[in-house]
């Protein structure tokens, strides 16, 4: 199995980041040893691409905002043109490579919570690239989603086929709610959840369930191309987390 010479975390502000943490808990129970944990702190292009030339090696990075919409870009990887954004980096001889799992997790936290996309409506309030990751997931999946007007409307995409007008969503996201984990006053539904999380949230918030999620994903999906088998379910991530 190839691995790093370094993994973490990349964008403003950080510090509060499980991502590092993340890391180790499934490097650990894939027997993974002697890989760096990296928080880069970069607000910008210019920050980010100064702190990943002082590193030698190949590189895991997760990446955060502000960076997710110009990663792409800076490095030569050709983002999905859907979604126009990167949550995942990874450097392997010199080469880097990019992929965007926000949705996917999105996915699998809803599973984890008793949902089945393939046979539920979601209501979404956004439009920017976590909102489209997260619309072309739940299409993909199946689900039907309603759309409502946001800071940013949802744009025409993949997704389109998957629209309805109304309808009673089993799961409402509000991607324009403040961050920290605030309930949204603008939808509710049979299920509201949030996908900010902060230092007082618990191993059954949302946020957290999807953030592990997407985390796991990108193991799954870019990571990884061998033994994919021997990841560590969802749940033994979460334990993990809040030991």
């Amino acid at each position: 199995m190839k691995t790093p010479a370094y993994w973490g975390i990349s964008g403003f502000p950080i510090s509060h980041s499980l991502t590092p943490r993340l890391f180790n808990i499934v490097g650990n129970a894939l027997e993974i040893e002697e890989v760096k944990d990296v928080f880069l702190e970069a607000n910008n292009s210019k920050e980010f691409k100064r702190n990943i030339e002082q590193l030698d090696g190949d590189l895991w990075i997760s990446i955060t905002s502000p960076l997710k919409h110009i990663v792409g870009e800076l490095l030569g990887i050709s983002n999905q043109e859907e979604i126009n954004s990167i949550n995942q980096l990874m450097r392997t001889n010199g080469i880097w490579y990019g992929i965007n799992t926000d949705g996917y997790g999105f996915i699998e936290a809803a599973k984890y919570i008793g949902i089945n996309p393939s046979k539920s409506i979601l209501k979404i309030r956004g439009g920017g690239s976590t909102a489209r990751s997260i619309a072309a997931a739940w299409s993909e999946s199946g689900g039907e989603i309603i759309p409502v007007n946001g800071r940013r409307k949802l744009v025409s995409g993949p997704w389109d086929i998957s629209i309805i007008e109304s309808g009673e969503a089993d799961i409402s996201v509000d991607l324009d709610a403040n961050p920290g984990g605030e309930d949204s006053c603008m939808i509710k539904e049979r299920k509201n959840v949030s996908i900010s999380y902060n230092e007082y949230s618990k191993i059954d918030d949302f946020a957290v369930i999807m953030l592990a999620a997407q985390h796991l994903e990108a193991w799954k999906r870019f990571f990884l191309h061998e033994n994919v088998e021997k990841l560590p379910p969802l749940s033994y991530i979460l334990e993990r987390l809040f030991d």
